[in-house]
């Protein structure tokens, strides 16, 4: 959620920063946000002055009394309490207003970096880096979604019977695959320092807040009614609520989280060849990388953590892509974004498998998440985090860019999790 301090000392700026994400009626809105803070701030005056001259007329009843102006000191009394009683209508005026001010601020994303190229659409981001080579398969090369079947691994029809369309059951090495990669990504974010945690897969509403899944995408969430939990989109939001209402000091920072857990999205509305096999699916599983930065360093943790990932897709030998997504193209929270793509040789397109996003201050906000500063002073923190990585899309390029005439080759650095070098 945007301070209303940064709106108000930074408007054109932020005005700016929603056009380029293509937020309709920004300035309108953004007016709108600005008059109510004035009346807000307004009404707060009036109710701490009305105070204070309730304060100070109390004061100068016991006076009143001790020098015998009794009559006085009862018009006093009187003068007292009235203030009082228009104090307390001024503190609803002011909790409505508040309330009406963050009703909507939620709905306002996040402004964008200035780094953030323009474009409103996927087809208008920018290309930073590409490595590797594109795999030169044979004619009949099979897409991944005919090879699980040939190899039988990973079973969608069995997943409709059980659960619906969107849950595949994954068996055999099809099973061990998805272990192993689990391992392998765990493995190497300890590696490179990050603190792993196995958080729980359900959270609450405020959780849901914290992070800015809601209310922005409270239809995209699969929702527990009986107990008003949600399933989790990503692990980046229990983890990154670890921090909710807490102020760190200067010594804790950076912090470093990985976390493994299944991930649930309803996907409403998708459809069409790009959902194919395990193009898009409503359950699947994801290694989640979360920093929690000064916000003087944020942007250097960015570079990091993209880097990180990079150097996953190299080990797993894919040829990817690293995309940075214009202000069209970007999510409702972040304020810079990478994609990295993976080449999908027998689909013939690029997948995404993995977003590192920086959110500057604007999840800190919505979590209360500060810390203290050299000079004592609590100031908010930034977060950031990134898919380290996602599996379906990562299975489907592995599968069809190693695919051979004797099975699908396993790369070399993931032998050691499965125990096998090759499907088939």
């Amino acid at each position: 959620m945007l301070q209303i301090s940064v709106i108000r000392e930074n408007t054109e700026k932020v005005i700016a920063g929603l056009r380029k994400k293509h937020f309709a009626n920004a300035e309108n809105i953004i007016t709108q946000v600005l008059e109510i803070d004035t009346q807000r701030r307004q009404a707060q005056k009036e109710q701490d002055d009305t105070l204070a001259e309730s304060n100070r007329l109390s004061k100068q009843i016991g006076v009143l009394m001790k020098e015998g102006k009794t009559a006085e000191a009862e018009q006093t009394k009187i003068q007292a309490k009235n203030l009082s009683e228009e104090a307390k209508k001024l503190v609803d005026k002011v909790n409505e207003l508040e309330e009406q001010l963050r009703q909507i601020l939620v709905t306002i994303p996040n402004i964008p970096s200035e780094q953030v190229p323009e474009g409103k659409t996927a087809e208008e981001n920018v290309v930073v880096h590409q490595h590797g080579e594109i795999p030169n398969l044979p004619e009949n090369a099979l897409p991944h979604w005919e090879l699980i079947v040939k190899y039988n691994i990973i079973d969608f029809e069995l997943g409709n019977k059980v659960t619906g369309a969107g849950f595949p059951f994954y068996k055999g090495k099809g099973a061990k695959l998805q272990r192993a990669l689990i391992n392998f990504f765990l493995d190497e974010a300890e590696k490179a320092g990050y603190y792993e945690v196995q958080p729980p897969i359900l959270v609450n509403k405020d959780s849901g807040f914290g992070t800015g899944q809601l209310p922005d995408k409270d239809g995209q969430m699969y929702y527990v009614g009986a107990d008003e939990l949600y399933l989790i989109p990503t692990a980046e939001v229990p983890i990154t609520n670890i921090y909710r209402d807490v102020i760190l000091e200067l010594k804790d920072l950076p912090i470093r989280n990985v976390g493994y857990t299944p991930c649930f999205r309803r996907e409403a509305g998708s459809w069409g060849a790009d959902v194919r096999g395990l193009n898009r699916l409503h359950q699947f599983d994801k290694v989640e990388i979360v920093q929690i930065q000064h916000p003087e360093k944020s942007y250097e943790a960015l570079e990091e953590m993209r880097l990180y990932v990079q150097g996953l897709l190299e080990k797993l030998e894919l040829p990817y892509r690293v995309v940075k997504l214009c202000g069209g193209d970007m999510s409702f929270t972040s304020a810079l974004t990478y994609d990295m793509e993976v080449y999908s040789a027998a689909q013939k397109k690029w997948l995404e498998v993995s977003s590192v996003s920086n959110f500057e201050s604007y999840q800190a906000n919505r979590l209360k998440l500060r810390f203290r500063d050299e000079n004592k002073k609590v100031q908010l923190l930034h977060t950031l985090n990134g898919s380290a990585l996602a599996l379906p899309r990562i299975v489907a390029a592995m599968l069809e860019n190693n695919q051979t005439t004797e099975g699908i080759r396993i790369p070399k650095v993931l032998r050691p999790y499965t125990g096998f070098e090759k499907i088939g």
